[in-house]
């Protein structure tokens, strides 16, 4: 269970080489599953169009929202985009680049299923049979328009009785084959040319923003999984402490045991509160996820440590206001004072 969960985690990391090898291994499991998939028209004229189109397009909706699944930058854009503004204002440019990196990766394994199937001609001819001019086919003549339907249904089944003898319905199937690979080729040309155009004219438009845009989209990525890091670093020390505590006040035979080793504790203290960095109850660390949320840091080191600064400054003020006047409100101070004049 553990593996399974670290290869997950591997799949979801932000490396554009490993989001473009899972998008080919979807690509490829595309394929095949369509060549190891059983293709039976009901070749009936109800049913015809409603199974290939269905079969065209339901498999690619699929496929498009696993694409979404293992790509982690879907969340981090919804997440950019739903979050409260805070110290650090929102960059749409930002968004709309990681929507459309993630729609680029999750739209190939969509798009190599339909021209497959396009390519193939079977999901077209089991759609479209019905839709044929009769008229264009000798096999057809003098025959009722109901029958007539009722034939060009069975057209994808070459095996059937009543179409089996008929002359026209290999015509009939080459001439919607011819159809489905036309525009398979023709979405495939399309897709090419858009590459194309698109790899070509970019260098014409400004690459400063282009490489501001990627630069702050890789930064908001990074930042969250080094957050998630901390946050992991701290709970587990916060639990170590936490079981520490609890069976140091259930067993006794447990502290004896480690009276030798309190040198060592000390020794790891340093590192513990390094990750714990003196959050050390609940609600410590529920108002900092909070403050996480609502109130982001701002992208300027400079402003950070200055408002850190400031803060700290504000907090030994308040405290030496504080023991001030504790000890001013304290009794036999008047009089201590008054004996020592």
């Amino acid at each position: 269970m553990d593996r399974f969960k670290m290869i997950f985690q591997y799949f979801q990391s932000n490396s554009e080489s490993v989001m473009n090898g899972i998008c080919g291994l979807l690509a490829l499991a595309s394929v095949k599953i369509y060549t190891s998939f059983d293709f039976n028209c009901p070749c009936l004229p109800q049913y015809n169009m409603a199974y290939g189109l269905g079969i065209m397009f339901i498999p690619p909706v699929i496929l498009l929202l696993c694409g979404l699944i293992v790509n982690r930058q879907c969340v981090v854009a919804i997440e950019e985009w739903k979050r409260p503004t805070g110290n650090r204002k929102k960059n749409m440019a930002i968004i709309r680049y990681i929507c459309s990196s993630i729609l680029q990766r999750a739209m190939i394994a969509p798009i190599i299923w339909i021209l497959v199937t396009l390519l193939d001609g079977k999901c077209f001819v089991c759609a479209f049979s019905n839709s044929v001019d009769p008229d264009k086919f000798s096999g057809f003549v003098n025959i009722t328009p109901a029958h007539v339907q009722l034939l060009l249904s069975k057209v994808p089944c070459k095996e059937d009785e009543l179409i089996r003898n008929n002359t026209s319905r290999k015509a009939v199937s080459r001439y919607l084959r011819c159809w489905s690979q036309a525009l398979g080729w023709s979405i495939l040309l399309t897709l090419i040319m858009v590459a194309f155009l698109a790899r070509s004219l970019r260098p014409c438009f400004n690459q400063a923003a282009f490489l501001q845009t990627r630069y702050w989209s890789n930064y908001i990525d990074i930042e969250q999984k080094i957050f998630d890091e901390t946050c992991c670093e701290h709970a587990r020390d916060f639990a170590h402490k936490c079981i520490i505590h609890f069976f140091d006040s259930m067993q006794k035979e447990i502290k004896l045991r480690r009276f030798n080793a309190h040198k060592e504790e000390d020794e790891g203290k340093e590192r513990e509160k390094d990750h714990l960095r003196g959050i050390t109850n609940e609600g410590q660390m529920n108002k900092l996820l909070q403050s996480w949320y609502y109130s982001k840091p701002r992208l300027d080191l400079n402003q950070t440590t200055h408002w850190q600064c400031l803060s700290t400054e504000r907090t030994s003020t308040h405290l030496v206001d504080t023991m001030t006047n504790r000890w001013h409100s304290q009794p036999g101070t008047t009089a201590t004072r008054q004996t020592d004049v």
